[in-house]
């Protein structure tokens, strides 16, 4: 853990050196100043973040992290436990909303097994980074130990500085495993001083019985874990360990100054636990959208982030992170492609 502390101590804040030379390019293109409103701002945080002008987005990725959760033996999903290796399969075999978005954006898929309750048989681009077959049940125990939250984080910083390694520009979050919206709303509770009644949500559709049922249990959880001592203290006693490795790979990311774009309510909370723990990892990155999953607004006020889309979606995998990173990569070819007015011969006011 400490030198896991040192690793966060070590990820440097952005630095805003090319603002003058941004603001200067874009202003100099063929519109009035500023009339590409949000596209412009986005040009400018993703070139601030990785610190290269002109901005570079050859690759993208979007890792699915995929994982089992013990919570799900308290009735908290309409979705039985084996939906989350079923899932695995799908995403592998291309059928998945991610893998119709992830090819629509020009995304790669990386789907991951944290730990699915499943023994996948040299499944074709499977990334095995399996800790355990499921969490424990929060409601009974602490979701995992110390050393396999720890283990979570590092199988994610490896995954990111993989992605470095191969020239990624841009990394996206999604996930999957059935209960862990539940893991995700007692993480926010705990983090950010949530009542659990004011934002559980439905999840995978459960009924207002159900969303009942679901924030007694994440109350009990909160209490029975009590006090909690950091962030990562929170991750290990309410998490999954999908969100481990989503919150790794968002601290390997910031670490190599690559924009990573946060899905929705599971993946916030993945980056939740990453900004609490790392402060200066916020203004690297991006929030894909509002997902309809009760409590995600508040949350995302809370951290003071604005998503940049509102489609009403709250089905995960990281299809908001997909619609997303078409938009960022629109934006950064606004910079790189559009004519100047000098280029053009056209007179400015």
């Amino acid at each position: 853990m400490k030198n896991l502390r040192k690793y966060l101590d070590s990820i440097e804040p952005v630095d805003n050196k090319l603002d003058e030379t941004i603001d200067a390019h874009l202003n100099s293109l063929t519109k009035p100043k500023g009339s590409l409103g949000l596209l412009e701002e986005i040009a400018k945080r993703y070139i601030t973040i990785t610190g290269v002008i002109p901005p570079k987005l050859n690759k993208k990725r979007i890792f699915v992290m995929a994982a089992d959760h013990g919570v799900a033996e308290e009735g908290v999903s309409a979705f039985p436990p084996e939906v989350t290796f079923q899932m695995v399969k799908n995403f592998l075999s291309g059928g998945a909303a991610i893998n119709v978005l992830a090819r629509h954006t020009g995304c790669e898929t990386a789907v991951v097994d944290m730990g699915v309750n499943f023994k996948f048989e040299n499944e074709k681009g499977l990334i095995d980074k399996k800790i355990n077959k499921g969490t424990k049940n929060i409601a009974k125990a602490s979701a995992m130990t110390e050393e396999e939250m720890v283990i979570g984080v590092l199988a994610g910083i490896e995954l990111a500085e993989r992605s470095k390694e191969d020239g990624v520009g841009l990394i996206g979050t999604g996930e999957m495993g059935i209960a862990n919206t539940t893991s995700a709303t007692a993480i926010y509770c705990a983090l950010l001083g949530i009542n659990p009644e004011e934002i559980t949500g439905a999840g995978t559709g459960l009924d207002g019985d159900g969303i009942k049922r679901k924030a007694v249990v994440i109350a009990k959880a909160l209490e029975l874990h009590k006090p909690y001592s950091s962030p990562l203290d929170i991750l290990m006693k309410l998490g999954g360990y999908e969100i481990a490795g989503l919150t790794g790979l968002i601290f390997g990311a910031a670490k190599m100054n690559i924009p990573v774009v946060v899905d929705g309510f599971i993946s916030t909370a993945a980056a939740a636990v990453a900004i609490q723990a790392a402060p200066q990892i916020k203004e690297k990155l991006f929030f894909a959208h509002l997902s309809n999953e009760k409590g995600h607004a508040v949350v995302c006020e809370k951290l003071g982030v604005k998503p940049l889309l509102n489609f009403e979606m709250r089905l995960g995998e990281g299809t908001g992170a997909a619609l997303a990173i078409g938009v960022i990569e629109a934006s950064v070819k606004i910079f790189n492609e559009m004519a100047t007015f000098k280029d053009a011969a056209v007179a400015e006011s």
